[in-house]
């Protein structure tokens, strides 16, 4: 049959099958085909890194002794106290000296939704790194955000082979963490909205599809290749769900309590050694010390936990002990991470949750006897209730607890407390466990997007770094002189030294100069107190400033040494950085539609 005149292709001869391949090269190579190629790499590659991590943390818990499958594991050795504060002290140097930009899951939202989506592997690889002897020592924290980062790193890594865009950046960056909580936790559907609820706050198609194929792969290598299984839960549901449902109800709403508890305390920690003057490399051998006292007496709270969660679940514990480890975790690990160890919130969100609902269910059944089920049952709803609290994010909890358990027949309690948990704790405190260190940077994220376009724009990116400044031993003449020529209203005052000493305005020479003082000092004018602004504070925070001191500029200081000046923000430059991104924003939505 001969071919119509509308056929692209008529081969005559085998010399012309190259026309049909580069048909097809054409027809399949796009953009989404490459971004779900690159998904599968990083699914596998997450997979394999989370599986040598576990590996990894087994072997450095056996190093630093705390490991249970030790034969002469003893915990009444009082050498037991300074394991985790060595541990800290090798993370505190490590951290102090070779880590210039922590992450966290905090972190890589901020970078997600504010910094382009750019983050350096190697910082990120080494915060995982730290985790591990920090976890290992005894450490108080989850090794899943750790994951989470390995996975971003991957992705950030592949990334930058592909040269890829901002926008596919931020995709990769988002298998990775997919990938990364999945292999984790074995729950890849929970990564997929772990990611989408969480670090994005949105569902996209393009997004949504290779954050699906990199949870896959990365499940499938760390299960059937390392055998990754965290948590053993056992089965069980409701037994009189009406009367039952109101104790759910009251379990969910005191997760909630716990959960803003939990944030409060740490943030709380963080402050106390952000101000103790104590040098930062040595900051988390301090906060070990701490627990390795609590875990000398309660060796419960060190490392991960999963053992004793365990236990919970099978109602192992009695009640005075069930609450006693729920406080003294939420002390543990404030101690680590708010000293600066590495590692994650969300199993000792995990924890704490087994531990509230554990107690829950015991004085329940002391109550009602006959009405609730075991305590077991309310431990394992108060995992996901108090992590759902924590993290904000309901959805991404009753996934996790239901993949792990594999067993619907606890999904309603899962669903009506998790629920309730999210909604108290938000009513307690606005920001997640992730979001409140960016809302004190001032940055308010809110479903993976600022919610000012001044949110999302720094003091050093708008300032002017070459500042004309003038010297407080010079006089006046010589200040009016210099302000005619350039035209400026203000100039920061330098000391001797270079130090800030001070700004002097228009508004000093006309109320502080008489007629004729030309040889009048310029320190002898100028205003002592100032105002200031540093280079990592956000533009909005900047501009309230100026509005509210009615002034015009902010000399721009460092936050260690407010008497170093690195720069200088005036009105004018909040304004032309203002446009500039209002610009590259409707570009962006212009190329997008």
């Amino acid at each position: 049959m001969e071919d119509g005149p509308e056929s692209k292709f008529r081969f005559h001869n085998v010399s012309e099958y190259h026309k049909l391949t580069e048909h097809i090269a054409q027809r399949f190579d796009t953009e989404s085909t490459r971004v779900n190629s690159f998904a599968i790499v990083i699914g596998i590659l997450t997979g394999l890194v989370i599986g040598l991590y576990d590996r990894a943390l087994r072997y450095s818990s056996i190093f630093f002794g705390i490991s249970e499958e030790l034969p002469t594991h003893d915990y009444t050795n009082y050498g037991i106290i300074l394991v985790p504060a060595v541990g800290g002290l090798i993370v505190g140097l490590i951290s102090h000296f070779m880590i210039k930009q922590h992450y966290g899951v905090e972190g890589l939202i901020e970078t997600v939704t504010l910094r382009g989506a750019r983050i350096k592997p190697l910082y990120a690889f080494l915060e995982v790194f730290t985790s591990i002897i920090t976890i290992g020592s005894g450490g108080s924290l989850g090794k899943e955000a750790p994951g989470i980062l390995a996975g971003s790193g991957i992705g950030a890594l592949v990334g930058r082979l592909a040269k890829s865009s901002e926008r596919q950046l931020r995709i990769l960056l988002g298998c990775g963490a997919s990938g990364g909580i999945a292999a984790a936790f074995n729950a890849p559907l929970a990564g997929v909205v772990f990611v989408v609820e969480v670090i994005y706050g949105e569902l996209e198609t393009k997004t949504f599809i290779p954050i699906v194929i990199s949870s896959v792969f990365a499940t499938l290598i760390s299960s059937t290749v390392f055998g990754i299984k965290p948590i053993q839960i056992s089965h069980y549901e409701l037994v009189n769900p009406y009367q039952e449902l109101i104790l759910y109800l009251v379990l969910g709403l005191l997760a909630g309590i716990v959960a803003t508890v939990l944030i409060r305390t740490l943030y709380f920690t963080k402050e106390i050694f952000g101000k103790m003057p104590l040098h930062p490399a040595f900051k988390p051998a301090f906060g070990g010390l701490g627990v390795g006292i609590i875990g000398f007496f309660y060796p419960e709270v060190f490392g991960l936990g999963y053992s004793v969660i365990t236990a919970a679940l099978e109602n192992q514990f009695a009640l005075d002990l069930l609450l006693i480890l729920l406080v003294l975790k939420i002390l543990a690990f404030s101690l680590t991470m708010g000293s600066g160890g590495s590692g994650g919130s969300i199993v000792p969100s995990l924890f704490s949750g087994a531990m509230l609902g554990g107690a829950f269910g015991v004085a329940a059944n002391m109550l009602f006897p006959g009405i609730p089920a075991e305590s077991g049952a309310y431990a394992l709803v108060g995992m996901a209730a108090v992590f759902a609290g924590t993290a904000r994010a309901p959805l991404t909890a009753i996934l996790i607890l239901f993949e792990i358990t594999r067993d619907y027949n606890m999904i309603l309690p899962l669903m009506f407390a998790c629920v309730l948990s999210n909604v108290m704790s938000n009513a307690l405190h606005p920001e997640s466990i992730f979001t409140e260190e960016l809302r004190k940077k001032g940055f308010k994220i809110r479903k993976g997007r600022e919610i000012d376009i001044m949110v999302s724009m720094l003091v050093k990116d708008a300032m002017v770094k070459h500042v004309q400044t003038v010297s407080e031993d010079k006089n006046v003449g010589t200040l009016i002189a210099l302000m005619q020529a350039s035209r400026h209203a203000g100039f920061p005052v330098l000391d001797s030294r270079g130090k800030l000493a001070g700004i002097v305005t228009l508004s000093d020479l006309r109320s502080k100069v008489e007629y004729g003082e030309l040889e009048k000092k310029i320190g002898d004018i100028s205003s002592r107190e100032v105002e200031v602004a540093y280079p990592d504070e956000t533009l909005d925070v900047v501009l309230k400033r100026l509005a509210v001191r009615e002034i015009g500029r902010l000399p721009v200081v460092d936050r260690e040494d407010k008497t170093k000046l690195i720069g200088l923000i005036t009105r004018s430059d909040v304004v032309n950085s203002y446009n500039k991104k209002v610009v590259e924003k409707v570009r962006d939505t212009n190329e997008r539609q």
